[in-house]
């Protein structure tokens, strides 16, 4: 490949940004086999603003941190029946966010949803990264680390 079509590498885990919902930096587990990418949502309120439906929802970014949260609010762009990786279907809400990756940004569908018992805070599924990246199961952070500021 040459050129603008040269996809970029992804390892099996990576850090992404989320700037709009003020989530500089959390650990994602990039996973082909899900479809929507999944944001670790502990608390999901939605509400009306301009007639358009929104959802407030609380992050915790970091693995094995409750202390930390990070207030977001999104508009809702769809509600959907989603099976997890055990065959659990749950209804979840859908938003639309821009995911910094390394040098790249991308715009993608992310549902929400209580990831406390998951490693990762975040899954990248295979629709956010459709031509854009290839992975290399064997590595991780290829796209670099995003340091720590508090």
């Amino acid at each position: 490949m040459s050129g603008s079509t040269e996809k970029r590498m992804l390892g099996w885990r990576e850090w992404i940004a989320i700037p709009a919902l003020g989530i500089n930096r959390i650990k994602a587990k990039v996973d082909t086999g899900a479809r929507t990418s999944a944001l670790h949502a502990f608390y999901i309120e939605p509400f009306t603003s301009g007639g358009r439906e929104w959802v407030r929802f609380g992050v915790h970014p970091e693995q094995q941190v409750t202390d930390l949260v990070i207030e977001c609010e999104a508009p809702v762009i769809d509600r959907r029946n989603v099976a997890d990786s055990g065959g659990h279907r749950e209804e979840r809400y859908v938003i639309e966010a821009e995911l910094i990756i390394g040098e790249a940004t991308v715009t993608t569908e992310v549902t929400l949803t209580d990831r406390d018992t998951m490693k990762f805070r975040m899954l990248l599924g295979r629709t956010a990264m459709r031509g854009i990246f290839t992975v290399d199961p064997a590595a991780s952070y290829l796209s670099g680390v995003i340091a720590k500021t508090l």
